[in-house]
């Protein structure tokens, strides 16, 4: 099930569709088969398209130095931390280790803090799931001595953006502290706004989500450190003697056993921005963000939307809140979730940040068709989910606490469900002409948690 079937509408992840031709570069050899560690002069190509997309980055986020050695979002959290510390330190103050993490971050942000010796301390969160900014202030007080940084995600993964961020950063910056901000949902920034000039010292980016190098199935990922130009120093700094050296590269501590990371894939970003340009970057975001509020506003009557800013508007994702509806009926979100398959839609995410819940994220890459598409099945979802409050339905025996359902099952001549097959494989019509048919059926998700070694058969089984 790929994304040019349907959307993965998976939130703070930015499943986009990506181009054709900005892949195609990633099939020559001349940047597939060079190896990473060749003399400086034998990559002259890559050395412009490392400064280029360097360049290119320092633009879009208004810092002043890049470093795309990290492989993914959690080593760019990494090595941006790594060059707080050594910041700190070389100013006589490596005794600052508090971090202070809003609750409404990204999870990665306190494994990433606890990675480099820093003590967590976590901060509130509004009823509107803003961060608290008083608790922020009263916290950078207590652990003025010692505050090494601040980890806030921006806009926030409650899908809202930080009204207070400058105030927030004035505010840690005055006890001494660096502000860090999560780049993982760039894809509501980039055009509109840039956290280097609004007082954040460090990010990392995801060109797998923002920059469109695809990443379904688990990478591969670039999670570059940008960061002001006082934390350039402390950057990761290239292999040995080997490798291209841009400005990009500081002399930090490693973080990749290859100066530039994954660099065979840097062409698709490279691709996706020149041939985007910045008018066609601002459209970008301003349509993920558009996308995200209609799907909020459309299923506002049937899920309601559980953060949302001043306004009434989410940033570039929304989260649904199914919480009351399983108090009536027993349908949690991850029934929703897997009868979502039977529609031919991978689920949004699952109960994060919130349990209970589904955060979704169209991103620009879907048209309105689609983003339709979607909100006709959740509204027939919630149809039954109605059913099942008012007794249409069996609480035990219905289409979402089965989802999803194979051909196979549904062909078969013993059918044993209370509901018809029609309703569990085409609850709309428009699935009899397309439809995507799930290969395996439903699958207990705790048992698979609780038993993650296969149970195997002995080999001796096999002996007749």
């Amino acid at each position: 099930l790929a994304m040019d079937r349907t959307m993965i509408p998976l939130g703070s992840c930015t499943m986009k569709l990506n181009a054709t031709a900005e892949m195609i570069p990633v099939t020559w050899p001349e940047f597939g088969n060079l190896h990473p560690f060749v003399p400086a002069e034998q990559a002259q190509g890559y050395q412009e398209l490392i400064a280029g997309l360097e360049a290119m980055l320092v633009e879009a986020t208004g810092y002043d130095a890049v470093s795309l050695q990290p492989n993914s979002g959690a080593q760019g959290e990494y090595a941006g931390l790594l060059a707080i510390r050594a910041y700190h330190a070389s100013r006589g103050e490596g005794h600052r280790n508090i971090c202070l993490i809003p609750e409404s971050a990204h999870g990665t942000n306190p494994a990433s803090a606890n990675m480099c010796g820093m003590k967590v301390v976590v901060t509130k969160c509004d009823a509107n799931g803003n961060v608290d900014v008083n608790d922020i202030r009263a916290q950078a007080e207590k652990h003025s001595a010692n505050l090494a940084a601040i980890m806030m995600t921006y806009p926030s993964t409650h899908g809202v953006f930080e009204e207070d961020v400058v105030e927030i950063c004035e505010i840690i910056h005055a006890h001494g502290g660096q502000v860090y901000t999560d780049g993982a949902n760039m894809n509501a920034l980039v055009g509109l706004a840039k956290p280097g000039k609004w007082g954040s010292d460090v990010s990392h980016l995801n060109l797998h989500k923002t920059f469109c190098i695809p990443h379904g199935g688990g990478g591969p990922g670039v999670g570059p450190c940008a960061v002001k130009a006082h934390l350039a120093p402390f950057l990761p700094k290239a292999f040995g003697e080997h490798g291209v050296r841009t400005a990009g590269t500081g002399n930090g501590a490693m973080v990749s056993a290859a100066s530039f990371g994954s660099a065979s894939i840097l062409p698709i970003s490279w691709m996706y921005i020149a041939m985007m340009g910045r008018d066609g970057l601002r459209k970008a975001t301003q349509v993920a963000m558009l996308n995200a509020n209609y799907i909020a506003k459309r299923l506002a009557p049937h899920f309601p939307t559980l953060y949302t800013g001043r306004n009434g508007l989410v940033a570039h994702e929304c989260i649904l809140d199914l919480r009351p509806l399983e108090k009536l009926s027993g349908i949690s979100a991850e029934d929703v979730a897997k009868r979502l398959i039977d529609f031919g839609f991978h689920a949004p995410t699952l109960s994060f940040p919130v349990a209970g819940t589904l955060m979704v994220e169209p991103t620009e890459s879907e048209s309105k068709h689609e983003l339709d598409r979607f909100i006709d099945a959740m509204i027939q979802i919630r149809a039954e989910i109605q059913d099942v409050i008012d007794g249409k339905l069996d609480r035990a025996d219905n289409p979402l606490k089965h989802a999803p359902h194979t051909a196979v099952q549904v062909s078969a001549s013993a059918w044993a469900h209370a509901y018809p097959r029609e309703l569990a494989a085409f609850p709309l019509p428009v699935l009899k002409q397309v439809k995507y048919w799930p290969p395996v059926a439903r699958v207990d998700n705790v048992h698979g948690d609780k038993n993650v070694m296969c149970a195997c058969i002995p080999v001796d089984a096999y002996k007749d």
